[in-house]
């Protein structure tokens, strides 16, 4: 199975100061990568020296946003030629080259993921960038790489022996000439590779986590060899939830980075509180889940990162004495490449004001606070009680991996996963809350749905006053997103919930934050229409509900000035409106008039008149 391989930079054209090519040798969200010389002089080349001899069978270029090459060529050697040897460039055999978009479309604000499908074996490689592209950002005419990532197979002696007429049969059967981008193959179906060893996988996740998900991945794997499939679904979430956890952390770093350079320390630490306090977090939560031994984190600061060449992926082997072996001729032809654009949104903090004990090997069973837990990780009622009697008593010690999956079925069961068409429809949503929470708002079961919105409203209380506004913006208009939806339920105690939390966002967090009254009328003018539907509900109780809703939000002092409930009302009925939402409606205007009059209200004369009129003669032809 292709995985990572490690590599050194041997030589570069040269780079600007702090923008060394063996940056290239880490990967991480912080990372500044190779950047050539000012001005200077065309192709520029790079030298890596693979940790062994390898079967490369995948090239990923991360791209700079404007210093872009137009074209890079790439070349491959099982030796290092000397550097003033007549036939330095015989040693390398060309494998093609792969062109950069100008990231005009983009403004010079994404940067492109290259990922280049190849087949060939040797120790180094070359990469040589042609003249950049020209743009107004790229003043001094420079071109850039953030990360380079090899994926292969290291080679033994069999893999680079002549193939076996079985081989032969097998490739003519199942390839064709354009099939790789070397003809050098007999196996015709590219391995499958870990998403762990993708490039995007370590660029945008914090080094700690992204250790953290190999290690459970690596229990993962051992619990289906052990077929111990409950413990392997678990891990499997618990991966899911982690990238999330990893990528928010990678771009909390970004920018407490951005905060040291421009020399604000006070956002820098802020920025490293919630980093600190939001890992303690999710750490403690698995631990409770027994997943991962907490003894095993190494923190950042005391274990700095090292070059690929001897860290990265666990399925890596160790730097071994190259050999030489006999190569295969070999075609000459362009990679293919599959070009990915890489730009994540950010997505708004999720934290607890309350920081939990520093995470340690522990024989006390820890105390758990059931309304703290997600919505779909809560002990079923008959199990509260004997946790609860259980902290009363002495002390004892945690049970052993293997009572994991007995003792974790007092949990109750996950929401059924969001189909495709969900996932399009939800996908702003759920970068900002995860797709777990959003798959229980969009579950079948009422439960999941209810205790989802509850869910989001203790998270919106629980967000500090120093958060960004974009943020603040973002988790807000997440919600309404939801809230919209949850406004047609069916359900009663779901609707009722999804009123709660609309209340709390109109008269809580938009005044606590300050966000203004752009994002008050946000929310009216996207909920107040299935707000009114809902008043010709045939659910005398629902009816009931949301025209009283509705009586009360018009009177909220952060909404009445927007008088945009009274516009809606006093709309003229169409013909083929229900009797009961119409009914309804004119009921609605009635009290709101008393309530708000007609003195700067919204209300006049005239057009609560027209509507009278209107809804009168409607009323009476029905």
């Amino acid at each position: 199975m292709p995985h990572k391989i490690g590599f050194a930079v041997v030589s570069s054209s040269g780079n600007e100061d702090g923008y060394s090519a063996n940056e290239l040798m880490v990967h991480a969200p912080t990372v500044n990568g190779w950047r050539s010389t000012r001005s200077c002089l065309y192709p520029q080349v790079i030298i890596l020296q693979l940790v062994e001899r390898c079967r490369i069978r995948k090239l990923q270029l991360l791209a700079h946003q404007y210093m872009i090459s137009a074209k890079i060529e790439f070349y491959v050697s099982d030796s290092l030629p000397e550097y003033f040897s007549p036939n330095q460039s015989d040693r390398f055999q060309r494998l093609g080259y792969v062109s950069l978009s100008d990231n005009e479309k983009t403004g010079f604000k994404a940067r492109e993921l290259k990922s280049v499908h190849v087949d060939a074996m040797g120790q180094y490689l070359k990469l040589i960038f042609h003249k950049n592209h020209v743009n107004r950002y790229n003043l001094y005419n420079q071109v850039a790489l953030v990360a380079i990532n090899v994926l292969g197979d290291a080679v033994d002696g069999e893999m680079a022996s002549t193939p076996t007429k079985e081989q032969l049969i097998e490739h003519y059967l199942h390839n064709t000439h354009e099939d790789s981008a070397l003809d050098g193959t007999y196996l015709g179906k590219l391995d499958s590779i870990s998403p762990l060893d993708d490039l995007a996988f370590d660029m945008y996740q914090d080094p700690e986590v992204a250790q953290i998900i190999r290690q459970l991945d690596e229990k993962k794997q051992d619990a289906v060899r052990l077929e111990r499939y409950d413990l392997a679904k678990k891990l499997k979430q618990a991966i899911a939830d982690l990238q999330k956890v990893g990528e928010r952390l990678g771009r909390y770093e970004v920018e407490k980075r951005c905060a040291v350079e421009k020399e604000d320390y006070d956002v820098a630490k802020l920025k490293k509180q919630q980093m600190d306090e939001y890992r303690r977090k999710v750490y403690l939560e698995i631990e409770l889940h027994n997943l991962l031994d907490m003894g095993l984190i190494q923190r950042t600061e005391e274990f700095p990162l090292e070059p690929l060449g001897y860290s990265g992926s666990p399925r890596q082997p160790k730097p071994k004495e190259s050999s030489k072996h006999k190569q295969g001729k070999s075609i000459e032809k362009a990679p293919k490449s599959e070009p990915e654009r890489v730009s994540p949104n950010p997505t708004p903090p999720q934290r607890t004001p309350t920081p939990p004990p520093t995470p340690q090997a522990q024989p006390l069973i820890p105390k758990i606070n059931i309304d703290a837990l997600p919505y779909d990780e809560r002990p079923l009622p008959a199990l509260r009680k004997q946790m609860g009697e259980t902290q009363n008593q002495l002390p004892e010690p945690e049970p052993p991996e293997s009572a994991i999956t007995a003792r974790s079925t007092g949990i109750t069961g996950e929401p059924e996963p969001l189909t495709e068409k969900a996932v399009r429809e939800a996908s702003f949503p759920i970068e900002v809350y995860g797709e777990g929470l959003v798959a229980g708002a969009y579950s079948k079961t009422w439960s999941y749905r209810e205790d989802a919105l509850l869910a989001i409203y203790k998270k919106l209380m629980e967000v500090p006053a120093g958060t960004s506004k974009d943020d603040l913006k973002t988790m807000m208009r997440a919600a309404v997103f939801l809230v919209r939806k949850a406004l047609v339920d069916k359900v009663a105690s779901v609707f009722q919930a999804s009123l709660k939390l609309l209340k709390m966002i109109i008269t809580q967090y938009i005044p606590k934050h300050k966000l203004g009254k752009v994002e008050t009328s946000h929310c009216v003018e996207r909920t107040l229409p299935n707000l009114i539907a809902k008043t010709g509900d045939s659910t005398t109780r629902l009816r009931i509900v949301a025209t009283d809703f509705i009586q009360e939000m018009a009177l909220f002092k952060e909404v009445r000035p927007l008088q945009a409930i009274p516009a809606e009302l006093v709309k003229p009925l169409k013909p083929n409106t229900p009797t009961r939402l119409a009914l309804s409606q004119l009921e609605l205007l009635e009290r709101l008039l008393k309530d708000l009059g007609t003195d700067n209200s919204g209300f006049t004369a005239d057009n609560v008149m027209q509507l009278h009129d209107g809804g009168e003669n409607e009323t009476h032809r029905k």
